[in-house]
Order: structure tokens, then C-alpha cells, then sequence
């Protein structure tokens, strides 16, 4: 695929070949063809208007819940959480956040503002962008049970607002009205919640710490909770806890994590996903739903 033609100040914002190992939170993931990253609104703008519309886009927030397979990415990547950074509040009960703001950091201002429930931001290891894709959760919490309207980007570089419920939302599944859109930012809305204090945040942090195998590499839950159960539960009555493929295994700690101890390949990571959904559809007979998004290309 040949690189674009772009204004001379962008061309400098494109990497072809970028490692996306170098970008996912399970380390693995082979080349992306283009890797933008856009300072601003303007250059995302002017990046989407110059791109055929054949070429296929993936938005990149921190790299969690997502597994890039080991031939790499076709099209382009547009890494946004550099570029769209604002959290502000708009009056007493609502926020303005773009996509690019960590939700640990929604949680954590949310908190000082007086406002929630948001707490549950904090056990969300991504951007808000992927928060919205998804409908991410913790804690008992939803994003969107919290969205007023978002403001999008289509694949001619306009932007848009449109209402939550333009959307189809349901547990970790978003379906848009539009083909092709990122998300730019959204309007929270939460509660007064004055009894808010940042212990509750390190509690929260603190119980996920003890129950998830934070600081190993991993893409987060790995599958979704089915209707009544918990993946975790599932996959641990299987007898699946500390099985291993190449450099992956299920973790000891929580079995719906997938580990890389620091030479797997993502083939390894998605053939244990697919072992562990067959033993459990064996064992159980329950049918287990990635949470994480696969995308990209086999080396086969």
C-alpha cells in the first residue's frame, strides 16, 4: 500500500513498518503498515481526508483488550491518546473528555470534582476512545450508562455529535449509526457524590491488585462474563489455571487473564484463547466470547 499523499508537516507523524508489540499491553503484534499519531483535532482531520477510503483504519487508544496478530496491521493505525487529552467540567454534573484520557484519570478528577459513581474508571486499563468502542466496565460500573453525547471523526475528516442514543449499547458491545467513525470525546454525565475520597479509588485499585495479575503482560479480561457466571469461574472448573501455550498461559492468579511471560507470540496467546473456549464448551457446555478485539494478519 502506498503512503498517502500528505501535507508536508504530517508526513513527519507517519511511521511505515512500526512494531505494534511496541504499542499493545500484551507486548506481541507484527508491523503496521502506517502508524500516525496526530498532534491535534487538525492533523487527525487532514490525516482521514487524504486517506483512500479502501484503506482500512484502526484506532489505537493504550493498547489493552486488543491482540494484533503476528503478521501485523494492513492500513493505517491512528494512535490518539497524545492528541486528545482534554478533561474539563462543564457545569455541575457533567464532563467533557476526549478519547484520549486514560480512565484511570477520569476516575482520579472525578473524584476531586465531587462527583461519580466514577471510581469504577479507575480498574479500566485503557482510554476513554476504547472505553466507548467497547461499553468497557468495573466495579459494577458502565461507560455509557454516563454518556450525554460524543463528538466523532468520519473517514472524510468531519466531525460530528451525536446523542447516546443514536447507539446500541449493551454489556461490552456498542453498535454506532455510522460505518467507520472514531470517537473525539464525550459528555459525562455523573451525580453529586461529595462523599467521594481517593481511598476509595486505592481501595478499588487495591482489590484488583490482589485478584488480577496487574504488572504482567496481559490484554486484560479475556473473555466476556456470560449470562449468570463469570468467565473466570468457568475457565478455572475447566482446570485450565497455569496452562500454557509457547510463552503463554492462562494466569494462576485470575483465569480470565491470558499471560505473556515475555516470549510469546500473539498465534501462541490466540491459540490458547481458542483451546480455552473449547475445553470449557466441553466441559461445561457454555460458548466464551473474546472481550479483546483480534485483528491482523497470520504469518502462515
Amino acid at each position: 500500500m502506498a503512503t498517502p499523499a500528505l501535507a508536508a508537516d504530517l508526513v513527519p507523524l507517519v511511521k511505515t513498518g512500526e512494531a505494534m508489540s511496541r504499542h499493545t499491553s500484551w507486548h506481541v503484534g507484527g508491523p503496521a503498515q502506517m502508524y500516525f499519531t496526530p498532534r491535534d483535532r487538525r492533523d487527525l482531520a487532514r490525516f482521514l481526508a487524504a486517506l483512500p477510503p479502501t484503506v482500512p483504519v484502526h484506532w489505537l487508544g493504550l493498547g489493552s483488550n486488543l491482540l494484533v496478530r503476528d503478521g501485523g496491521l494492513r492500513g493505517a493505525v491512528i494512535a490518539t491518546h497524545n492528541a486528545l487529552g482534554a478533561l474539563e467540567r462543564r457545569d455541575a454534573a457533567t464532563v467533557y473528555c476526549e478519547a484520549g484520557v486514560p480512565c484511570a484519570r477520569i476516575a482520579k478528577q472525578c473524584v476531586k470534582w465531587g462527583l461519580g459513581p466514577a471510581e469504577f474508571f479507575s480498574g479500566i486499563p485503557g482510554t476513554l476512545g476504547g472505553a466507548l468502542a467497547m461499553n468497557a466496565g468495573g466495579f459494577g460500573g458502565e461507560t455509557w450508562n454516563h454518556v450525554v453525547s460524543v463528538e466523532v471523526i468520519g473517514r472524510d475528516g468531519a466531525e460530528h455529535t451525536r446523542e447516546a442514543n443514536a447507539y446500541a449499547v449493551g454489556y461490552r458491545s456498542v453498535r454506532a449509526p455510522a460505518e467507520g467513525e472514531g470517537f473525539l470525546a464525550a459528555l459525562l454525565r455523573f451525580g453529586r457524590h461529595p462523599a467521594a475520597h481517593a481511598d476509595e479509588i486505592r481501595a478499588l485499585l487495591e482489590k484488583r491488585k490482589l485478584s488480577q495479575p496487574i504488572g504482567e503482560w496481559s490484554g486484560g479480561s479475556t473473555f466476556t462474563n456470560p449470562p449468570g457466571d463469570h468467565a473466570a469461574r468457568l475457565i478455572e472448573a475447566a482446570g485450565l489455571k497455569g496452562h500454557r501455550i509457547g510463552g503463554a498461559s492462562v494466569s494462576t492468579k485470575h483465569a480470565n487473564f491470558i499471560i505473556n511471560h515475555g516470549d510469546a507470540t500473539a498465534a501462541d496467546i490466540e491459540a490458547l484463547l481458542h483451546h480455552v473456549q473449547a475445553v470449557v464448551r466441553s466441559h461445561a457446555g457454555v460458548e466464551l466470547h473474546p472481550e479483546v478485539r483480534i485483528v491482523g494478519e497470520t504469518t502462515s
